[in-house]
């Protein structure tokens, strides 16, 4: 596989979640398979522990910990080396329109962030890092909200 190929779709895990309910607007996992779910959930932990990382980092001008962090972020950590070609036809498949664009926008802005790092820019980095929690919010809001019921995108 490419690195680009393998960095598209290991950015269309970022919000997919075993989530089956009807409650989500396009719930993005209903049609995965058992192996599918398990790298999902294995990389939204892998984000979850790079953007744990990037906060401390960037409020203590550890520049080249949020260009690490970041830069994995982009790279797409796992499924780059995990995905076989059925496995890429099954996870397209089952992810809506919407998803793959909050998704690539998530990672386009991670490859940002790394970049922001690396120029010690702590204000960009607070920007950035800002936009890729907007980002969260509203794909968990919109694609999986019955996973994280208490994101509500309706509120002010």
């Amino acid at each position: 596989m490419t690195a680009k190929a393998g960095k598209f779709i290991a950015a269309l895990l970022l919000g997919l979640t075993l989530s089956t309910s009807s409650l989500a607007a396009e719930p993005v996992t209903p049609g995965l398979t058992d192996k599918l779910s398990q790298l999902l959930q294995k990389e939204m932990r892998a984000v979850q522990a790079a953007m744990n990382a990037i906060h401390p980092a960037m409020v203590t001008g550890q520049h080249e910990t949020v260009a690490e962090n970041a830069q994995q972020i982009h790279d797409s950590f796992i499924l780059q080396q995990e995905l076989t070609e059925q496995d890429r036809k099954d996870l397209m498949s089952a992810v809506p329109k919407g998803f793959i664009e909050l998704d690539k926008e998530f990672h386009k802005l991670a490859a940002s962030l790394a970049e922001a790092g690396r120029k010690e820019n702590t204000m960009e980095q607070r920007q950035i890092y800002s936009e890729m929690t907007r980002n969260c919010i509203e794909c968990h809001g919109k694609y999986v909200s019955d996973r994280f019921p208490g994101v509500n995108l309706d509120k002010n």
